[in-house]
């Protein structure tokens, strides 16, 4: 945002429920793109859109810097990644590493209980 000259703002979970932080507020009708880090799953994404629309924000596109989705979570919304990084996924009675006494490791940032 710096780099563009726009503002910025940013959403944090607080009490397992996404909000906006640290004073920072959306005015309604203000037109924003929504972009993260890294993208697995696209849930904490797709709640930061609420966050925003709900304040009465326009969500006009997503960006990340990796998306690891494999899909494009976020349609209607353009959704466009620096790069893409594709996973294999299995399910549970197919995953070969369970089949072979390994342990599968929960991808993304989320903690197991959240």
């Amino acid at each position: 945002a710096a780099g563009l000259g726009v503002p910025f703002r940013f959403t944090e979970r607080s009490d397992g429920e996404m909000a906006l932080r640290r004073g920072f507020s959306l005015v309604p009708g203000e037109r924003l793109v929504v972009v993260e880090d890294v993208v697995t799953t696209g849930r904490s994404t797709a709640e930061t859109v609420a966050v925003a629309e709900a304040a009465g924000a326009s969500v006009v596109a997503v960006g990340s810097i990796l998306d690891r989705t494999g899909a494009d979570p976020f349609a209607p919304l353009p959704f466009e990644a620096l790069a893409r990084f594709e996973l294999r996924r299995y399910p549970a009675e197919e995953c070969p590493l369970c089949r072979d006494g390994g342990v599968a490791e929960r991808p993304g940032s989320r903690s197991q209980s959240g």
